[in-house]
Formats: structure tokens, sequence, C-alpha cells
């Protein structure tokens, strides 16, 4: 895959280098003494430390590669929430376009999605109950789950700073094409991203986290 050049920095806490794969990095975690990193203009800002949080099973890790809809990717972050029935990586990905992307990786249930113009209002997140049907881009997406969820940590290099996020709405919908659809209420107004759910051989992955056994 080719991407951007990367931009290096030092982490303002220990001084170890901090390369940036993604120029358009808000946030990033020192991978020396995992302080949580926000870019001020061309200097780091060191805005706490990042707690240990579970390990996660998956074989996605920081580096992975793969393709998705003709494109090249690779991973260059991780957000983890937990909700009441378990938890759940979201993957940011650095497209060889540019854009950002997001792999969802719940117990081996994988999703691609881009953020999406919604093209009018967001629905209020209040009135929003499973059963509707919303369209954007003329493309029907039904809700399938409103859930409250909480971070649990952060690696890696993300769009945006999570130290004012600490418990958030998602608003799960598909369609019966394998579309889907996530409205993320950690804004306001809030997000919508778009995409479709992929099975684990269809993003051809490599570089991958290997397991004891393997």
């Amino acid at each position: 895959m080719t991407v951007p050049s990367s931009h290096a920095a030092t982490c303002p806490n220990c001084g170890a280098p901090v390369r940036f794969l993604w120029a358009q990095a808000v946030q990033t975690t020192c991978a020396y003494c995992r302080s949580l990193l926000v870019r001020r203009d061309l200097d780091l800002e060191r805005i706490g430390l990042q707690a240990d949080f579970p390990v996660t099973g998956s074989p996605i890790q920081i580096g992975t590669e793969g393709k998705w809809r003709g494109l090249s990717f690779v991973v260059v972050g991780r957000i983890t929430y937990a909700w009441d029935r378990g938890r759940w990586n979201e993957w940011h990905c650095l497209l060889n376009d540019g854009r950002s992307a997001w792999l969802s990786d719940a117990q081996l249930e994988y999703a691609m999605s881009v953020a999406t113009s919604p093209g009018g209002n967001m629905p209020a997140l209040a009135d929003i109950r499973v059963g509707q049907t919303y369209y954007w881009g003329d493309i029907g997406y039904t809700v399938t789950n409103v859930l409250e969820a909480s971070y649990l940590g952060t690696e890696g290099e993300l769009p945006f700073t999570t130290t004012d996020k600490r418990r958030c709405t998602f608003v799960d919908l598909q369609n019966n094409d394998g579309g889907m659809a996530t409205i993320d209420g950690t804004e306001f107004p809030s997000l919508l991203y778009t995409g479709e759910f992929v099975s684990f051989d269809d993003l051809a992955l490599k570089y991958l986290r290997e397991f004891e056994g393997w």
C-alpha cells in the first residue's frame, strides 16, 4: 500500500519519537509511556495517560493492511467500546485515496464505513426507535439497535480527541442488501457513517496479530 510520508514528532512527556502515518491525525498515544497526545498546531500536548484496557482477541492490529471497495488501507488507530452485552473495536483506517474509514470488529462480525453527509437534518436521537427506516442517498436503512456505550480505551491515530467522551449513544441500521449505517451521537448534530458488512476474507488482511497455536 502507498501511504503519505510519515510525520515525526516528539512525546512531550518522555521524549520518545512519535510518528504519524496520517497527516490529519488529531490524537495519538505514545507507544512508550502511553501518554494521550493531541496536536496543537505543530506541537503535541499531553492531555492524560491511557490506562491499560483489556487486550483484544482480534487478529487485527495497528499496521494491519487490507482492501475494501478496490482501495487499499492501513489500520492506524483503535477505539474500544463497552456496552451491556460486551465490547467491540472500531479500527481507524487510512484509505489510499487519503480518506478515513472505520472497520468495526465485534465478535468476528465486520463492517467497513466512512463518514457520509446526510444531505439534510439528522433525526433527533430521542426520537429514534427500532424498526424505523431512514433514507440517505435514496438508500433505505432500518434501525436494528439503539445502544449506550462507554470508552474503554484508545491507541494510535484518531481524527478527533476522546478526552471529553465518556458515554455515547449509537444507532445501528442495516438493509437487505448488506448495507449498514451508524448514527454516532458523540457529536451534535449526530454524525452519519455508511458502508457495508464484510467478511474477514473479503478484506484480504495481512500483517495480522499472531496468536499462540496459529
